[in-house]
């Protein structure tokens, strides 16, 4: 299993609409980075990401699951781009901040803290144990 994190502005996207989608879970549309598509690409159905809010609030608010194989995105009729679906699967117990991941010197050189702007990142198993720990899940999700 592999460990991500993606990111979305609450605003347009929040944490309570990627739970009220249940298990149908949610496409993980509109991504234009190359990086971050590569990484969707890079994703296999089970493994889970950090769901954090970006802009407002700058958190770890939950955790998800790769619900399909990557397949394209449907808001945008160009090849290039495809994407993969998302279902929530717990809350974070304790929202876990940029500013607690930054402070934390084992996150040192987590993907949140070193490319702040990729929208969607690859998180290490160590790193998601940590985040977890921090956020008070007593068994990493």
């Amino acid at each position: 299993m592999q460990y991500w994190l993606i990111k979305s502005e609450p605003d347009k996207w929040s944490w309570e609409q990627q739970k009220a989608k249940g298990e149908a879970g949610e496409e993980w549309d509109g991504i234009r980075n190359y990086q971050a598509r590569n990484n969707m690409r890079a994703m296999e159905i089970g493994d889970k990401a950090f769901f954090y809010h970006s802009n407002i609030g700058k958190e770890v608010v939950g955790v998800v699951e790769v619900c399909s194989e990557i397949h394209p995105d449907s808001t945008i009729d160009d090849p290039r781009w495809e994407c993969v679906d998302f279902k929530a699967v717990c809350d974070m117990p304790k929202p876990v901040t940029l500013a607690d991941v930054k402070a934390e010197p084992r996150l040192a050189n987590m993907s949140l803290v070193t490319s702040m702007r990729l929208s969607v990142q690859p998180v290490t198993e160590e790193e998601w144990k940590i985040v977890c720990e921090m956020g008070g899940m007593k068994e990493p999700a």
